[in-house]
This record gives C-alpha cells, structure tokens and sequence, in this order.
C-alpha cells in the first residue's frame, strides 16, 4: 500500500482564553481554509463572557476551528481550536481526545485568562507548549516572567510565536513536536 495514499494523522490542539488568537493561529498555517464555527457576539453575551479588552472583537469560536498541515506525503497535522470562553470548555475533552499534545497560547495582557487552559492540559495528562503571542511583534514580559506568573514547571517550553505568521506557528507547532515525542520516551513512574 501506498504511504501517500495514507498519511500518519498527527492531532494538535490549540488552546487557550477569550480572544488570544487561536482562530489566527490554525488559519495562518493551515494548508485548506479553516473550518471555523464563528458566531456573531451579542448584547446577550455581555452578561455571561469576561471580554476583557477585547471589546472590539464581533464574532467568537462557539465549538472548534479545523485546519490541516501537510508536512510530507505521509504525515499531515490536524490542528483543532478550542472555544475561549468558559461556557465552551465543555467541547474541550472531545477536542483534546487523541492529540499528541497541545500549544496553550497566552495573551501576556490577560495571564489570568490563560490558567484554565493550562490547568486542563496539566490536569489531563496533555503535553503542553505554552506560547506567548506577541501581538503587533510587542513582548510585553519575557517568557521566564509568564512561566513565574503562571507556574509553568521547568520542563515545559514557553516560546514566543505570533499567530499571524505562518513560520511563527510552524516553529511552535515543531516545538511541541518535539516536546510531545521527548515526554513519550520518558518512563512511567510506578
């Protein structure tokens, strides 16, 4: 049988809070237009989401974004995007089910946000990046101050990527790649 005809899948997720940019991040890398499941924000919502200062945002992920990286003829990258806001971590254990690990993406203006993505994937079992996005090419604080702020153990990389640029993301994705193939060639302890 033809490898090509059957390439290995590789699940990634892509966590994190409201509005850091996991929508950016699937789709500046993805080689298909991302399937996203975008619904308009409403007056409604004001009153259950924290939309921090991202009051200019018209639309959020309701359930997942999809996007696929080919990265040879017999290995593609199956990239799914978690909801941000904490009525949809319901849709997180069914997303990060078979994932080989997951880029937990942070807004350093907004840490407190980024806690219950790294809780679940610490919690779950999950190998993890954490990434700080550096929007407009700003870093606010340097990656070993988010690992203080968020108690980020030492064995876990922090990194910047900014979610707009595909060899950002193509560098943090690599990164957990090889993070996630570090941990399974660790033993289980007793």
């Amino acid at each position: 049988m033809n490898a090509a005809a059957n390439p290995i899948p590789v699940k990634i997720v892509v966590a994190g809070g409201f509005a850091v940019g996991k929508s950016t991040f699937v789709g500046s890398i993805s080689d298909i237009d991302p399937l996203t499941t975008e619904a308009a924000m409403t007056k409604a919502s004001e009153a259950v989401d924290d939309l921090g200062d991202a009051t200019s945002k018209k639309s959020t992920t309701v359930a997942m974004d999809f996007g696929r990286v080919g990265l040879s003829s017999d290995l593609v990258l199956y990239l799914f995007g978690t909801p941000g806001q904490d009525r949809f971590h319901f849709m997180w254990d069914e997303l990060v089910r078979g994932a080989i690990g997951a880029v937990v993406l942070v807004d350093t203006g907004r840490l407190e946000a980024c806690f219950p993505a790294v809780d679940y994937m610490e919690q779950a079992g999950v190998p993890f990046v954490v990434a700080i996005n550096a929007f407009d090419g700003v870093l606010r604080h340097h990656p070993e101050d988010v690992r203080e702020a968020l108690d980020i153990p030492a064995h876990i990389p922090v990194v910047v990527t900014d979610a707009r640029h595909k060899a950002a993301v193509r560098d943090t994705l690599v990164g957990l790649v090889r993070h996630a193939m570090s941990m399974a060639r660790q033993p289980v302890a007793q």
